[in-house]
């Protein structure tokens, strides 16, 4: 079903900038005076909060050890949560007429859930049909940087290591990320080379989402 709002994604490894260029790149629409729905996922919601836990490794069994999920169990919760994000906020947004930016969505599940599986590729077909409630973006940005690099961001901004953050996984996940076209093929996808400065990266972006801005006589 077609919605007269703009849906666009933010995607890429951890430190690749997404929650920065999230930022940036909704002040930049506001300022060309569209109304503009910045939101995330994991959700603030009860499921996504749950997420961030694990996510942090702060889920503890009855002995009080850390737990981790298994890697499908993550899966089903991400999709809970989406379905959550979809009808809570995304859908009523672009009802509306809004631009949704969201930084990760299904994509973000495909990748990392296949990388943490030990069925590998053989997960996303299964990955793909638990998520097949989500509305499709109207664009999904994949945010790319060398592993090394996003590792020093991530070492810069300091705390401790979350889940995913293990540098061997995280090349894993940048392989990942750029097969983002096979794994998702009826999408609309376009890559974005986050090596540069903040500026030049929501400069590139905001390019990218030319078609769909209004022009400035619609905003007179």
């Amino acid at each position: 079903m077609s919605l007269p709002g703009v849906f666009v994604v933010l995607e890429g490894v951890d430190g690749s900038g997404t929650t920065t260029q999230l930022d940036a790149v909704r002040q930049a629409l506001e300022a060309r005076g569209v109304s503009v729905l910045a939101t995330r996922e994991p959700t603030p919601g009860p499921i996504g909060r749950f997420l961030r836990e694990a996510l942090a490794k702060r889920l503890l069994d009855e002995q009080g050890r850390a737990l981790e999920l298994d890697w499908a169990a993550m899966a089903l919760l991400f999709a809970a949560d989406r379905v959550d994000h979809v009808e809570r906020e995304i859908r009523p947004a672009l009802e509306r007429g809004e631009w949704v930016l969201s930084d990760r969505y299904d994509l973000s599940s495909i990748v990392y859930q296949s990388a943490t599986s030990p069925l590998g590729d053989e997960a996303v077909e299964w990955l793909r049909a638990l998520n097949s409630r989500a509305l499709r973006p109207t664009l999904t940005l994949v945010l790319t940087l060398d592993p090394e690099v996003a590792a020093a961001r991530r070492r810069a901004r300091g705390g401790p290591e979350e889940l995913y953050e293990r540098a061997e996984l995280q090349v894993r996940l940048g392989r990942g990320y750029a097969a983002a076209q096979r794994l998702l093929p009826d999408d609309a996808i376009t890559f974005i080379d986050a090596a540069g400065s903040r500026e030049q990266v929501t400069a590139d972006i905001l390019a990218a989402l030319t078609k769909w801005l209004p022009s400035p006589s619609s905003i007179a």
